[in-house]
């Protein structure tokens, strides 16, 4: 089993980062697409042998109301807003895809990050746009990685279902809960602990993260590669020091 450790975005210079970690998960693509000039030089300056992964664009997750949007310079017509986020399938989110998908192809990346907002919930309007929306889209050979947040665990089955029928890498928290669906390839991101779902001033101590390597050691039978991402204020440290508790143990 193969182990990936890295960061969700990059909390030092991206020299430092790439000397340090193999893999990084791009945010910056989520507020808004960067120019192709900049994921060239991207995957220029990280050599060939780094691996990205890349988050999904907002416009195709989050509605214009999330305070995420303001952050996005791509200007979007007032009459067409209500068409945008929350995976909807109309033909402004499929477009949006396709512009994505354009942009970040210099990167050589396989994996794309889905991460939906707690207001895109559980309920029969929800099902249905995650259904219309991936099995609509071109992926590309792309391996696509869903994070749901919200209520989607109050109906674990109907969740576990519905990413067997569309071929989705069930993005968790393992600290948290462990994944609905299995597969030989597992994503996790690690958004702090505490009582709300994320708590990104969160440390991680070192009983943290040896329960996490026991965790992660749990699926060495039956998942060939593991991603590990930190996703919190300390996350290039806490990598550094699972990466440590991984490489001992190995």
């Amino acid at each position: 089993m193969l182990i990936k450790v890295g960061c969700c975005g990059f909390p030092v210079s991206r020299s430092k980062y790439y000397k340090t970690f193999n893999v990084v998960e791009i945010q910056q693509t989520f507020y808004d697409l960067p120019r192709i000039e900049i994921i060239k030089r991207w995957r220029e300056e990280a050599g060939p042998q780094f691996e990205f992964t890349v988050k999904a664009w907002q416009i195709l997750t989050h509605p214009p109301s999330s305070p995420t949007w303001r952050r996005m310079r791509t200007c979007i017509e007032p009459s067409l807003r209500d068409k945008y986020g929350f995976l909807k399938p109309t033909k402004e989110n499929f477009e949006a895809w396709d512009k994505f998908i354009e942009v970040i192809k210099p990167l050589n990346a396989r994996i794309i990050v889905f991460q939906t907002p707690p207001s895109f919930g559980y309920s029969k309007e929800h099902v249905a746009n995650v259904k219309e929306f991936f099995s609509s889209i071109n992926r590309r050979n792309y391996l696509i990685a869903w994070e749901p947040r919200g209520t989607w665990y109050e109906y674990r089955n109907e969740l576990s279902k519905l990413l067997n029928e569309l071929d989705l890498i069930h993005i968790v928290d393992p600290l948290r809960r462990a994944p609905a669906r299995i597969t030989k390839l597992l994503y996790f991101r690690l958004h702090g602990l505490g009582p709300s779902e994320v708590n990104y001033k969160y440390k991680y101590t070192d009983n943290d993260l040896k329960k996490l390597k026991d965790i992660v050691f749990e699926f060495k039978d039956q998942v060939r590669e593991i991603y590990v991402m930190f996703n919190n204020i300390y996350m290039f440290n806490d990598a550094i020091r699972f990466k440590q508790i991984i490489e001992g143990s190995s």
